[in-house]
């Protein structure tokens, strides 16, 4: 099964946002094969369904002030913070070629960064009753998707090399108690993103079982 992946550098949500929408209209007609966006956004904040706007501990002007956005979206979960330094991936993957199971799919993603973070020499485990992946209370890679007719979208965001202090006008993913961390912070040092997004990429394909075929997409409305 094959599985085409997009690099698209530094993308402005909204603009990433409707291309996840065209690709999963692809998708869904059957036009392309599964479908992986990595990217990263420029300061962003996004509201889930479930979103307690409580949770946003600032005001939508204060944020402005930090150069940040805020969206609502139609993914899973509460609140959280996107921004340069931090790998974002939004798989378009349709369920019905792999297996019809909305927590097999999440667990899945999950193990995708298990084992990279492995890479790194980093243990990291699920937390019961929190999606994403931890070391100790603080955690790693955040997920959320959305589902349309077995069709995946939204992902995952990975703390690579991320300014967290951004992390500190919200409650992340509304668990209160709970922190985060980046690749970075535990290694001590500045991390190369392609590095780690090869590293991704490889555990996707074996994870899932498809062969990838990649590409730099240089026409997204940046």
């Amino acid at each position: 099964m094959l599985c085409q992946v997009e690099h698209l550098g530094l993308v402005d949500y909204a603009a990433a946002l409707e291309l996840q929408r065209e690709r999963v209209a692809q998708r869904k007609a059957g036009a392309i094969p599964d479908t992986l966006l990595l990217l990263e956004h420029p300061h962003v904040y996004t509201l889930g369904r479930n979103a307690d706007e409580k949770n946003l501990l600032v005001s939508a002007e204060w944020l402005g002030s930090r150069g940040a956005q805020i969206f609502r979206t139609d993914r899973g979960g509460d609140v959280t913070y996107h921004g340069p330094g931090q790998l974002m991936g939004y798989p378009i993957l349709d369920l019905t070629r792999h297996r019809r199971d909305i927590s097999w799919y999440m667990r899945s993603l999950e193990e995708v960064f298990i084992r990279t973070a492995r890479d790194y020499g980093i243990e990291v485990e699920r937390a019961p009753g929190a999606a994403g992946v931890w070391v100790g209370n603080d955690k790693l890679v955040a997920t959320g998707v959305h589902l349309s007719r077995w069709v995946t979208s939204h992902g995952f965001a990975f703390n690579v090399n991320t300014d967290l202090s951004y992390f500190e006008a919200i409650v992340p993913c509304g668990l209160r108690g709970k922190g985060v961390t980046s690749l970075a912070r535990l290694l001590g040092r500045r991390i190369d993103m392609e590095e780690v997004a090869a590293c991704v990429v490889e555990h996707i394909s074996t994870v899932f079982g498809v062969e990838v075929v990649e590409s730099v997409n240089l026409k997204v409305n940046r």
